[in-house]
């Protein structure tokens, strides 16, 4: 081709780049790396007010994305992941059901979790610890021992030496606490989240055995996340000092060490 061929072709090769860069209806490229589409995020059922509230930041830093949530017991989320439900974060309870996530990525502690006793607002028993909870009469709400706040409940009385006959085995800590908020119970071992959470409507007792019963809250980005990049953001933010403040203010403890 001679030169002045070469010279039309360019220019005209200029000139139709430049045309397709000023269509009205065409979106510039997204940077490399940031975020878009849905995140979808299988959390504890205790990590549901601050999660919600990290899933709106979230959207709020990166325009174009939302955030489903899967909020239920640890165990119930790391069933539905091992049977195929797809999912691009686990946020556990206890490291426990995250070890029961296959291929789940390497998992790090975000957060820190205690129990306390609920019980309704003014405490109308009186109770005051575990021993309490053996009145006869009393009614009480646990959660499941293959949930984390139960396996964590069944630690704290071992160590008190308490042995308690529950009214109902719940699913998750928000079923157990629900039984208090509804009267249906005297009194139930939540953790102290949850408590805060409902505390226009319950009290939370402390106690000392619930040092003995901590549990550590483990996130992961699944190794087999539809949209990874999204993911990690998230588990970025949950990870970040505002992650850590809103996690904080709804009184989880930050990870040991940190």
């Amino acid at each position: 081709m001679s030169r002045p061929a070469r010279t039309v072709a360019a220019l005209l090769a200029a000139t139709v780049l430049l045309l397709a860069g000023c269509g009205a209806d065409t979106p510039p490229p997204a940077a490399d790396g940031d975020p878009t589409g849905t995140v979808t995020v299988f959390a504890a059922a205790s990590l549901t007010e601050s999660f919600t509230d990290l899933g709106r930041r979230f959207e709020a830093d990166h325009p174009g994305t939302t955030v489903t949530f899967n909020f239920a017991g640890s165990s119930a989320l790391a069933t539905q992941i091992t049977q195929g439900a797809p999912a691009d974060v686990f946020a556990s309870a206890a490291p426990k059901n995250m070890a029961t996530v296959t291929d789940a990525g390497t998992p790090t502690v975000f957060a820190r979790n205690q129990l306390v006793i609920a019980v309704p607002e003014g405490n109308p028993q009186r109770l005051a610890g575990l021993a309490d909870l053996t009145r006869p009469g009393l009614k009480v709400a646990l959660c499941a021992a293959q949930v984390p706040c139960g396996a964590a409940a069944t630690t704290a009385l071992d160590a008190a030496g308490v042995r308690i006959t529950p009214v109902t085995l719940e699913q998750d800590v928000k079923g157990a606490l629900a039984k208090v908020k509804l009267g249906e119970v005297d009194a139930a071992l939540v953790y102290r989240t949850d408590a805060r959470s409902a505390d226009l409507d319950v009290d939370g007792i402390e106690f000392p055995e619930s040092a003995r019963a901590v549990n550590d809250c483990p996130i992961v980005v699944l190794a087999d996340a539809p949209n990874p990049t999204a993911a990690r953001a998230f588990v970025e933010l949950v990870r970040s000092a505002p992650g850590r403040a809103v996690l904080t203010d709804a009184g989880f403890q930050p990870p040991s060490g940190s």
